[in-house]
């Protein structure tokens, strides 16, 4: 039996509850079905159904923000090394069934296996790291003034409402959720509707750690009604989000009125700018694996290749013959590079670039062409003879799409890598050390690599400038997210103080 084979013989062992009995809310420790009747969730693979999922509806919402508030005094106030020692236990959960969370999430996203196989173990590094940063949660200062001892302290805001994306749920999920529950508070999350299997993982993984009931409840369903509802919901204290740039905006009007605090992981058209003395074996390497791996789905690829001229010939010859020998295929087969988009709305997106490219005049120099009608597979696609005016250099396309720009100077490079609304990530390919201080200092983006693929250090801070965020996730920046800073003084002496009405 190939691994193929037997991938997917695990994978229907691990399915057949959801086909029998499909997904339900989580609230209070409890299943629920919900107030909004259920959708179908569809494998992108062959377009099948996996199961039928429960919708929620603000009704819904509103029972698990009022599990999460009525759990929250409890698990804010539960002594350190417990609430550390859950978390720890979740990561070891987490761990334990990494494969039947690769297996899902493959199914149900599309993400080829050699990716997902490794997602669920960054999810638990994710606990790991912010259980161990629990004790320190609440640190302060101490800030001495003439008169007073003044001290400072954090506390957790309260129930917290979080929407993940599709693209890397499950490792997604992990990277706010953990924070958040090291912090003290309590969580409703809602998944994206079209990836709602390994939310329902996490939970049940959470419980089984001994996460009390209301701590962190799953809500399913669409933006428009449990999304909107909660994020309008008086007793969320605030919302974490990734997703679209149109989505954030939408979020911060509707939690305007309960004063909501937003943290923002928005979209990104991120360059990367290779210059001629750069070690260019590596940097075709980078390149190549920073918009095609993860289906190029993901907010910090490098979807713009900034080339300079002198090399931009031998350069996109060798990424045409990388880029047409990527393998796509079955998700389950490890052998798989791209697997299928996460479904038709989507694709339909990523395909419509073909014709605009031809429109704007850009070279189809590989890809631009689906594969099969069983799934929404498509080709692997590099654009090239563009310039930044083109919608192909100044749209997220979200998926593995490439366009390439020439340039002349490193004056020139700067123009355009900045010419962008969104300033999530940028990559810097030089062997000139000024040059790379130079171009990282004035390069409009949050987080920048200079000679590497993106590389994550759970310490360091994450997020984008511009239309691509607000805030910082990562290490103590996730704790002032989720945290209220207390200041308390302290009178050291009897200072003078005025006298009204003597």
């Amino acid at each position: 039996m190939s691994a193929l084979d037997q991938n997917i013989e695990k994978l229907n062992i691990h399915l057949a509850r959801f086909k029998d009995r499909g997904i339900l809310h989580r609230i209070a420790g409890k299943d629920i079905a919900g107030g909004g009747g259920s959708f179908a969730t569809i494998s992108p693979v062959d377009k099948s159904t996996i199961c039928e999922v429960a919708r929620g509806d603000a009704g819904d919402i509103d029972k698990a923000a009022k599990a999460a508030k009525a759990a929250f005094p409890t698990w804010r106030d539960m002594p350190t090394e417990e609430r550390k020692a859950i978390l720890i236990r979740i990561a070891e959960g987490i761990e334990a069934r990494a494969e039947e969370i690769a297996l899902c999430e493959c199914w149900d996203t599309g993400q080829a296996w050699r990716f997902m196989s490794k997602a669920a173990i960054r999810g638990a590094e994710n606990f790991r790291y912010f259980a161990d940063q629990v004790g320190a949660a609440r640190d302060g200062q101490h800030l001495q003034s003439p008169t007073l001892m003044n001290i400072t302290t954090r506390v957790p805001i309260g129930p917290v409402g979080v929407i993940t994306p599709w693209n890397t749920p499950f490792m997604l999920s992990t990277w706010k959720i953990s924070p958040a529950l090291a912090a003290g508070c309590t969580v409703v999350h809602k998944p994206a509707e079209a990836s709602p299997l390994s939310a329902r993982l996490l939970v049940e993984i959470a419980e089984e750690a001994g996460l009390p009931p209301g701590v962190l409840n799953t809500v399913n369903g669409f933006g428009e009604d449990a999304g909107k509802a909660l994020t309008e919901h008086l007793d969320i204290k605030a919302i974490a989000f990734v997703g679209e740039s149109r989505t954030g905006s939408m979020i911060t009007k509707q939690g305007a009125d309960t004063l909501k605090r937003t943290h923002f992981e928005l979209g990104g058209k991120n360059p990367v700018i290779v210059f001629e003395d750069a070690d260019l074996e590596r940097a075709l390497d980078a390149v190549i694996f920073m918009i095609y791996s993860i289906n190029g789905e993901r907010c910090t690829s490098s979807s713009r290749l900034l080339i300079h001229e002198n090399i931009r010939e031998a350069f996109e010859a060798k990424l045409i013959a990388r880029v047409n020998n990527i393998k796509v295929g079955h998700p389950l087969d490890p052998a798989t590079e791209i697997g299928p988009l996460i479904g038709a709305e989507h694709y339909a997106k990523v395909t419509s670039y073909f014709d605009i490219a031809k429109a704007d005049g850009a070279t189809i120099a590989a890809g631009g062409e689906t594969l099969g009608d069983s799934g929404y597979f498509v080709r692997p696609t590099l654009f090239t003879q563009a310039n930044n005016t083109m919608r192909i250099a100044r749209e997220e396309i979200f998926g593995p799409v490439l366009t390439s720009i020439p340039f002349a100077t490193e004056e020139e490079a700067l123009q355009i890598a900045n010419d962008s609304p969104y300033g999530l990530t940028g990559y810097v390919w030089t062997n000139d050390l000024t040059r790379a201080l130079r171009f990282t200092e004035k390069l409009e983006a949050g987080m920048i690599w200079v000679n590497s693929e993106n590389v994550r250090h759970l310490p360091t801070p994450f997020g984008g400038v511009k239309s691509s965020g607000i805030g910082r996730d990562g290490g103590d920046w996730s704790f002032e997210f989720y945290m209220e800073q207390k200041h308390i003084g302290f009178a050291t002496g009897s200072h003078k103080i005025s006298r009204l009405g003597v």
